[in-house]
């Protein structure tokens, strides 16, 4: 018969050391750094990744309080009269500091992590806005409360959860709100500033054609995104329906991102033909009160260029002008490519239905998720505008939201 052979146990406060030491390496490992000056750069090994900052950066990015105001945000250091040739004459890392020593002895000091927070290897893998992607199945089974108008208007945790709902999917909704314009433009400002277009500030319509645009009918709209004839199409879009006393009606909503990387993976090349070719959106009106033509230049899908990461969607059928931006030679694969996008947004499977009631509000990202409704009968007014996108999300990051 064999006897098992164990080691002692270890004693609590041994174990407890070696853990300690053990943690304590992987903090070293993890927060070490060397430094080598090169000749047209400075390389930096931090935690494992090496990272390269040009010389010229270094000294612009300098935050010394003669090269950087803190209380502003704002630089002081004159970038145009950095040489081009500057190279530093010393470099040492100590407790997490990247010290440099310029020709003629000015000291700028780095936080090592916020040199990897924004080097080039770190955004080029980095999302700028993360954001969940759905069909009609995933945002349903998300089961996303909407907020309620007094709360929303009161308290801020809930006005963060709205953002952070709004920035991950691209809509979110405020209940209970009072079926009136005056109601529904607090709403909003509680948000963001509005957006004045040539529709006004705040809009209300129904179905009289005192507008030349088809959303003035009742007559059923595809998917499309708005404002696709302004160099900037407009951030967000508001609906609030005050009245309907017919059937019909119902808002479409579906997630042209969703779509789009359903395109990227299925076919690069046509997704990168939409990202790549300007095409112009077109307004024209000419009524009794209104004359009005705007146009709009871009590609369909646009992406950042550093990290390929989609930003905006300019769809709209309805606006979109005469193509004759695109050489011969690429029009009939513009046509594939848009044809490929177009059936995506079309399956039914990404569309989301939903009966706007009085009281309900939704807040649309127009860069990211295409409406449309179904045709209806009888009076249906709805009031609504335009916020501006930038405002939105410098409340986003001033409430801790990633934006």
């Amino acid at each position: 018969m064999f006897r098992s052979l164990a080691r002692p146990a270890l004693s609590r406060q041994l174990l407890s050391a070696l853990t300690s030491r053990t943690q304590d390496a992987q903090v070293r490992a993890k927060t070490s750094a060397s430094v080598r000056l090169l000749e047209d750069c400075l390389e930096l090994n931090h935690g494992g990744m090496p990272m390269r900052f040009n010389y010229v950066w270094l000294r612009d990015h300098c935050r010394s309080a003669s090269s950087f105001d803190p209380s502003t945000h704002q630089r002081s250091v004159d970038t145009g009269s950095i040489e081009l040739s500057i190279r530093p004459d010393a470099a040492a890392e100590e407790d997490g500091l990247l010290t440099l020593t310029w020709p003629g002895g000015h000291v700028s000091k780095y936080s090592l992590g916020w040199l990897a927070e924004n080097s080039y290897e770190e955004k080029e893998q980095a999302t700028i806005q993360p954001r969940i992607l759905w069909n009609a199945d995933i945002y349903k089974n998300a089961d996303i409360p909407s907020a309620k108008w007094d709360k929303f208007m009161s308290c801020d945790s809930e006005l963060k959860k709205f953002l952070k709902n709004y920035l991950l999917y691209g809509i979110a909704f405020v209940d209970d709100v009072p079926t009136t314009v005056e109601a529904t433009e607090l709403v909003t400002q509680r948000v963001s500033l509005i957006r004045e277009t040539t529709f006004g500030r705040m809009w209300c319509f129904t179905s009289d054609f005192s507008r030349g645009d088809s959303a003035y009918s009742q007559l059923a709209l595809d998917r499309h995104t708005d404002t696709s004839y302004l160099q900037e199409p407009c951030g967000i879009q508001v609906f609030h329906c005050l009245k309907h006393e017919g059937t019909g009606g119902r808002t479409l909503l579906v997630d042209g991102f969703y779509a789009a990387e359903k395109l990227r993976q299925r076919s690069p090349e046509n997704f990168e033909l939409l990202a790549r070719v300007p095409i112009r959106h077109e307004y024209q009106e000419s009524t009794d009160g209104h004359r009005n033509h705007m146009t709009g230049i871009g590609p369909v899908l646009k992406t950042y260029p550093w990290n390929n990461e989609l930003y905006l969607i300019r769809y709209n059928n309805y606006d979109r002008s005469v193509i004759n931006t695109i050489p011969h030679g690429t029009v009939q694969c513009w046509y594939e490519a848009h044809r490929e996008l177009t059936a995506e947004l079309r399956r039914p499977e990404n569309e989301l239905w939903i009966k706007l009631n009085p009281g309900k509000v939704v807040f649309i990202d127009n860069w990211r998720v295409l409406h449309g409704r179904e045709s209806f009968t009888g009076l249906r007014q709805l009031c609504g505008c335009y916020l501006t996108r930038d405002d939105v999300l410098s409340l986003a990051r001033c409430l801790g939201l990633q934006a």
